[in-house]
């Protein structure tokens, strides 16, 4: 099969197209052909060697994906060959990929495989964050973070699905743009300014039930200062290249809470929580309430493409690579 693959450290330039050995599926793993996959900004800090965790090379990257079923283990009791499910597992740029089991998800009728690669992984994090960690409420003030993003726009539509108010902070006049159109009630340009008082001026002093924050960086502290007492702060993340360091000394004051998701050892850790929210998540995507904004769109052979536009802040929403697609189509705007 064909896979995109990094062998050294670098940037997006380094990734290469290889002919690989097709991989083949363990007891409670699927093997998927792979239609599309996502770029997450966390791929291209791997790619860089500045992820929090470090894989051996050479690799493929790639973790969010959708396509169809053509063979399972021995023990995997939920899907059959010809199923078309939406997955998290390593090594997604490819034409094929195992995946365990437990990891895939049904892709609903009438969602294409772009629009599944695109909301997975994204999605369920944020309502993840949204519903088990933040345990937003109807009538919540919100501050979403990145709000641009991949996982940003995703919460910031999925906080308004679950009846909250919503401000986004992103950095530029697109992503707001975009972040406006999923529903976020006041947006701030944190770019162009102090994101405190770009807070403070759209919802006033000390007003946010919840942040979310995939991105980390110079916004986080300015951001966990405007919580209301007994507010939660939810970390995802840190697609700004820095973790930030907290005064311990907000929190007592605030009486504040602060809590983080990795989405791939959730479920380990609260399987009846991630069961909960998968089951909610899959009713809203079937009624059609969840629909991902593709940026871009890019065929397998162009990966390094999609994958600098990606690290370089480019994309706006999700960013995808169509494996079984022969032509390019950049800078698509989806609706």
């Amino acid at each position: 099969m064909r896979a995109a693959r990094i062998h050294e450290l670098g940037s997006p330039d380094a990734v290469t197209i290889d002919t690989v050995a097709r991989p083949s599926p363990a007891a409670h793993e699927l093997l998927v052909s792979v239609e599309a996959a996502a770029v997450n900004f966390p791929d291209t800090l791997m790619i860089a060697g500045r992820y929090q965790t470090t894989t051996p090379l050479p690799f493929v990257p790639g973790h969010e994906c959708a396509g169809v079923v053509t063979a399972v283990g021995a023990d995997v009791t939920g899907f059959f060959p010809g199923d078309r499910v939406a997955a998290l597992a390593p090594g997604a740029f490819a034409e094929y990929v195992v995946v365990p089991e437990s990891s895939a998800i049904p892709v609903p009728a009438g969602v294409t495989s772009a629009e599944a690669a695109a909301t997975w992984v994204c999605h369920l994090t944020a309502y993840h964050a949204l519903r088990s960690i933040a345990q937003v409420r109807s009538g919540d003030l919100v501050l979403v973070l990145g709000a641009g993003g991949g996982i940003g726009l995703a919460a910031v539509e999925l906080a308004v699905a679950l009846g909250a108010t919503v401000i986004a902070a992103a950095s530029t006049i697109d992503k707001l743009d975009a972040a406006r159109a999923r529903g976020a009630r006041y947006v701030v340009d944190y770019a162009g300014g102090d994101v405190r008082e770009g807070i403070r001026a759209a919802v006033g002093p000390g007003a946010l039930q919840v942040v979310v924050d995939p991105v980390g960086g110079p916004w986080a502290e300015p951001a966990l200062r405007e919580l209301a007492w007994g507010g939660t702060y939810v970390t995802l993340g840190y697609a700004s290249g820095e973790i930030p360091s907290i005064p311990l000394n907000l929190v007592l004051l605030k009486g504040a809470v602060i809590k983080g998701l990795e989405i791939r050892t959730f479920a380990q850790h609260d399987p009846e929580s991630a069961a909960r929210d998968r089951a909610e998540f899959t009713e809203l995507w079937s009624a059609g309430r969840i629909r991902p904004h593709i940026h871009a769109r890019y065929p397998l052979d162009d990966t390094a493409a999609a994958m600098t536009a990606v690290a370089s802040r480019q994309s706006v929403g999700k960013t995808v690579i169509e494996v079984i697609s022969s032509e390019p189509r950049r800078a698509e705007e989806d609706s």
